[in-house]
């Protein structure tokens, strides 16, 4: 394995990171009293069109999509990308069209996309001129297994028909979030991997109702699109809206959660790295008891331990990003799961050291350690809860040494 960066690696993370120091950075504080002055609306501040422009002419667009449509890159070429993205988790990814659900809903539309519907869809999502929402969590059921899902897709003549209620629709909140791709049951009698599909539902859609936005821990994440809990009600779609199939909704969404899962992994590592600037400056600026807090062992405890699991995590994404690129995410299975479990908890260790350091100033506005934290802790759930990974990793294991046994 060989994780030096390769001359495009090298020349995009420079650009890269003088965007996000002359751009990102700067717009920090803009975007903040944006949203502070538009408190009812779930628009994004108008600085991000501006980033999106800026991000554009410089070429630091679709980073995250492989091929002709996005910017050729690996896994392994997107790693330390991605992580530059992630010290700026808000406005970075948006700015440079690298945003989740948007990534995923344009991979599966790259993948399993009609020709009629990369033209209608994922053309201008490849632009940037609209957004998306994925639609698979439900609030009646342990959504954590995928099979559980009850929204029903029936087919009538040459249309779908959607009924169901969903939550935590990442994203939908947005009124440019134009399209939603909606998980539901077609065939409740299939056999249970393929009774699911999934289909293109437009926002206007009648019967569509965004009946409120989710909190998470208090904070309503407008800035980046909000959560929402969405109703179908006889939701009447065209046939060719189907991705794929009927019945591939469960394959597809594996398809699409392996690079999901793995890109909220390297944005971990950009918001880990600079929780640790920030708690290295609060430590030096402070005293306590007669001497600088970055001078009591404890925090330098803290600081020594926060650098050790940064780079454990990095080498283990790293290496989850080279299997990727050479034996496919299904060869990568064990390393996602292991980087998707290890990174939010390593992460939400860190913040929680941050916050202790920062003080009351930890849990306020004035720094963004506790909205950081509440993000990191709600990627414990998202994608697949820790103990469902972790049920895989060692059913695998388990089966690994017992047919080496057996042998």
């Amino acid at each position: 394995m060989d994780f030096d960066f390769d001359p495009t690696t090298l020349e995009l993370r420079e650009r890269l990171t003088t965007f996000m120091e002359t751009h990102v950075y700067p717009a920090e504080r803009i975007f903040e009293e944006q949203l502070d002055s538009s408190p009812d609306s779930w628009n994004p501040p108008p600085i991000i069109e501006d980033l999106k422009e800026e991000a554009r002419r410089q070429g630091l667009w679709n980073l995250f999509l492989p091929g002709e449509s996005g910017a050729g890159l690996t896994n392994l070429q997107y790693a330390p990308l991605c992580e530059i993205l992630g010290r700026s988790p808000h406005i970075a990814p948006l700015a440079t069209n690298c945003a989740a659900p948007d990534t995923g809903n344009m991979e599966v539309l790259h993948m399993f996309g009609t020709p009629e519907q990369k033209k209608e869809w994922l053309d201008p999502l490849l632009d940037g001129s609209i957004r998306s929402a994925f639609a698979m969590t439900e609030p009646a059921v342990a959504s954590s297994d995928a099979t559980n899902v009850e929204t029903s897709i029936v087919r009538d003549a040459d249309h779908y028909v959607i009924n169901g209620r969903k939550w935590y629709i990442s994203g939908a909140m947005d009124p440019n979030a134009r399209l939603l791709i909606v998980m539901g049951k077609s065939d409740p009698d299939a056999d249970r991997h393929r009774q699911q599909s999934m289909i293109i539902v437009p926002r206007e859609t009648p019967g569509v109702d965004i009946r409120r936005g989710m909190k998470v821990f208090g904070y309503d994440h407008r800035d980046h699109g909000g959560h929402a809990e969405i109703v179908f009600t006889d939701a009447r779609v065209p046939a060719e809206n189907m991705i794929s199939r009927e019945g591939d909704g469960f394959a597809i969404a594996q398809a699409r959660l392996g690079p999901g899962r793995i890109h909220h992994c390297m944005r971990l590592i950009g918001i880990a790295e600079r929780s640790l600037e920030l708690m290295v400056t609060r430590a030096s600026g402070r005293e306590a008891f007669g001497k600088p807090l970055a001078d009591q062992g404890v925090v330098r405890d803290w600081i020594a331990e926060s650098r050790v699991r940064i780079e454990q995590i990095r080498l283990l994404t790293l290496k989850a990003a080279w299997l990727m690129d050479t034996v496919g995410n299904k060869g990568a299975h064990t390393e996602i799961q292991a980087i998707k479990i290890a990174a939010p908890a390593t992460v939400e260790w860190i913040l929680d050291k941050a916050v202790q350091i920062h003080g009351a100033g930890g849990v306020s506005q004035d720094f963004p350690v506790a909205a950081w934290f509440a993000q990191v802790r709600t990627l414990r759930l998202a994608d697949g809860p820790d103990e469902v990974h972790k049920n895989a990793l060692a059913r695998n294991e388990i089966r690994k040494v017992r047919s080496h046994a057996g042998a």
